[in-house]
């Protein structure tokens, strides 16, 4: 897809198959593949040319099948990877040759990692001059504490999920965090938040986000294969979706295009 132009990015997927290492430490662990012919496929079904691969929690910091799918398909894809803080410059530069563009902070049910704290400092320091994003799924009652000292730091932050904000609605924190125009939000995975039916509850919350931050903030992701959720969403469903959220047409572009483009270096 050398020079091709971008139609669509699905900025939050991840691809993965049985028998990969795991991490010792592991909310979840999939009894299925996830492979990247698969996923490519889908994408072409649904006109969507680019994405963005997230490395999955359950791998840890091991980002081999992470990278294998990038070099596989080099200028159609990026990714967002999962290091220990204490990782090297040149590690980090291989992985920016190899189409990394972020660092995932996964911290959903794990204790908060002091970012104060030299290595972390140091790691921050060197994605910020890669030009990175740092990306933090974290529930919203605490993404205050987890996702401020990215900012302070310097660097660009990706909340993941709409910041998971569940029934008690959007952080006051990441509505107040747009004014500094270094905060993106991706539109996705609303089933991570509500439960039950979300139409309403995603539908709101992305008219809250719209309005904070605009189109230029905001991305869309299919959050694929929908890990643990499989059986309520499939591809079309997540694709169908941001129509719902973001009704006009020219916002939608924004959020699927010219964002997702300047952001993740297509």
């Amino acid at each position: 897809m050398t020079g091709a132009a971008i139609r669509a990015v699905d900025s939050h997927a991840h691809v993965f198959v049985r028998g990969l290492p795991l991490a010792p430490r592991r909310r979840h662990a999939p009894d299925y593949d996830a492979p990247l012919a698969h996923y490519l496929a889908l994408l072409d079904a649904h006109g969507v040319s680019h994405a963005v691969l997230v490395q999955p929690s359950f791998l840890g910091t091991d980002n081999a099948h992470l990278l294998q799918a990038l070099h596989a398909a080099p200028q159609r894809l990026r990714g967002v990877a999962v290091v220990e803080p204490g990782i090297d410059a040149h590690a980090l530069q291989a992985l920016h040759r190899a189409g990394v563009c972020g660092l995932r902070l996964n911290l959903v049910g794990l204790p908060l990692p002091d970012l104060a704290q030299p290595a972390w400092q140091g790691l921050l320091a060197r994605v910020r001059a890669l030009d990175w994003h740092v990306e933090v799924h974290r529930d919203a009652g605490d993404l205050a504490r987890a996702a401020q000292p990215v900012l302070e730091a310097g660097c660009r932050l990706v909340v993941d999920h709409f910041g998971l904000p569940g029934s008690a609605g959007v952080s006051d924190w990441l509505l107040r965090a747009a004014a500094g125009g270094r905060t993106w939000v991706k539109l996705s995975a609303a089933y991570r938040s509500w439960p039950g039916a979300s139409g309403p509850q995603a539908r709101g919350a992305a008219q809250a986000l719209l309005q904070a931050f605009g189109p230029e903030r905001l991305l869309w992701g299919s959050d694929w294969p929908h890990t643990q959720h499989r059986e309520r969403v499939d591809y079309s469903a997540a694709h169908a979706a941001l129509a719902d959220w973001v009704p006009d047409a020219a916002a939608r572009r924004r959020i699927l295009v010219d964002t997702p483009a300047e952001l993740f270096h297509f």
